[in-house]
């Protein structure tokens, strides 16, 4: 079709989408130009302004390598991580749900780790936390025999793969659920972290004066055939981030109890004050397991510096294009 105005251009684009053999190809796509040609009339879209875009986009690409997935951080920063998950988790968005955002740092080939075992593999700075979980289904059944990969950030604000100094696999474990659907292991209690802000997603916060900081939380993957693959977060409700989570990744079902305990007699011998404790419940629903691609495939090589904080009263001029 030959082009004779702007009004023109978008059912072009949609006649030729209209070829494609895959149904729900055609479905997205189409959808996805009327959106993205309808975004451009709005708001008038200037040329310098869509060679800014261009240039953003090429961006997120050249800042991913293997050890940082720069559009992964940019799809939590904007909702969307959030949004495709609860809309595809919890009878496709009707309840709630303990299912979150998977995140750039989880490593397929965690050790396996017996229950009640510690998943502290270096030495890490921190007050010791003990933890049960119980996998159960939608009938509130326990779910035995599902592989729990556990990970988190160090109080430093690295995962291990961010990070040479700390042991390979530092704050990772793989646990199999009991007859009951529990797991129990050892670890230090979360910290919060500042995401990277040196790339797209650094630009993006600033230019909406946003703080760059994540609640701390613990990581879960819960796989088992007969079931969809279940991630989530627990955050650590009396973060002062809770509320302004720069993934968009708090939702209140995710709250968990992190109890403090002084002057008690701890789990296990050789435990300073004070130490914490969670008790939490994820609920599976069911569908067919599959294991997700991990977003990044290597360890770094040398030590990261520990991102920059951002306030979130930041008044230093974007930089959206370079």
């Amino acid at each position: 079709m030959i082009i004779d105005g702007p009004d023109s251009v978008t059912k072009a684009v949609l006649s030729e989408i209209a070829k494609a053999p895959d149904p729900r190809f055609r479905e997205i796509m189409s959808s996805l130009v009327k959106h993205l040609h309808a975004f451009v009339r709005e708001v008038r879209l200037t040329e310098e302004e869509f060679q800014k875009a261009a240039h953003y986009i090429n961006w997120i690409g050249k800042q991913t390598n293997e050890y940082h997935n720069e559009a992964v951080l940019m799809s939590g920063s904007l909702g969307v991580s959030t949004l495709v998950c609860l809309l595809n988790n919890g009878d496709n968005g009707a309840t709630e749900t303990t299912a979150n955002l998977l995140g750039p740092f989880w490593r397929l080939d965690s050790p396996r780790t017996e229950n009640g075992d510690s998943i502290v593999r270096s030495p890490t700075p921190g007050p010791e936390l003990f933890v049960n979980a119980w996998v159960k289904d939608k009938a509130g059944r326990p779910v035995a025999d599902a592989e729990v990969d556990i990970w988190q950030s160090s109080t430093e604000g690295l995962y291990e793969n961010q990070d040479a100094s700390q042991a390979d696999m530092n704050l990772r474990g793989k646990f199999r659920t009991d007859a009951e659907g529990k797991i129990s292991f050892r670890s230090i209690k979360p910290a919060g972290y500042p995401i990277p802000i040196n790339g797209p997603v650094g630009d993006l916060l600033r230019a909406q004066g946003r703080h760059n900081m994540r609640p701390a939380h613990l990581h879960f993957l819960i796989f088992k055939q007969g079931f969809k693959t279940h991630i989530s977060q627990v955050y650590l409700p009396d973060d002062p981030n809770i509320e302004t989570d720069v993934q968009f990744g708090v939702t209140k079902r995710l709250l968990g109890d992190y109890v403090k305990h002084e002057g008690e007699k701890p789990p296990a011998p050789g435990v300073k004050d004070p130490w914490y404790s969670l008790d939490y419940t994820f609920v599976m629903e069911p569908g067919v397991g599959k294991l997700p691609r991990p977003p990044i495939q290597g360890k770094a090589k040398r030590t990261e510096m520990i991102p920059e904080y951002l306030p979130a009263t930041n008044d230093r001029a974007p930089a959206l294009a370079k």
